[in-house]
């Protein structure tokens, strides 16, 4: 299953900045936690990630600093910044109430459908 590109994006920032409030981190990283959290279906990519990561720097929403792995291999560490906090909070907010609008919604399918098979079905079995 793809997830669509419209959804991606929107969740973007969020998932970003939840996960930078894990702790700091570093591009590949992100997009290994970002696929963990998803069970694998969502795959960002590097030129997916890196401009919401430089918009979220230029918002003062996030900080970077270079820093020399463990390997030696020197990688660019993100950090959220209290500003990033204070945003997360409002983005959990707003996805939850958007998570809870399509529940309402898909719950009054669901009872719909029953109901509507509970008025046919004995109908149907009538002819």
């Amino acid at each position: 299953m793809s997830i669509n590109k419209d959804l991606v994006a929107a969740s973007s920032t969020p998932l970003v900045l939840a996960i930078l409030a894990e702790g700091d981190s570093y591009g590949y990283a992100i997009l290994k936690r970002v696929r963990e959290l998803s069970g694998g279906e969502m795959e960002w990519t590097d030129g997916m990630l890196y401009p919401v990561l430089h918009r979220l720097e230029r918002s003062g929403l996030v900080e970077a600093r270079w820093d020399q792995a463990e390997s030696g291999r020197r990688r660019k560490y993100y950090r959220v910044t209290e500003a990033g906090r204070v945003q997360l909070a409002e983005e959990r907010r707003q996805w939850s109430t958007v998570d809870q609008a399509l529940r309402n919604i898909w719950s009054a399918m669901v009872a719909a459908a029953a109901t509507l098979n509970l008025i046919l079905l004995p109908q149907h079995g009538r002819a």
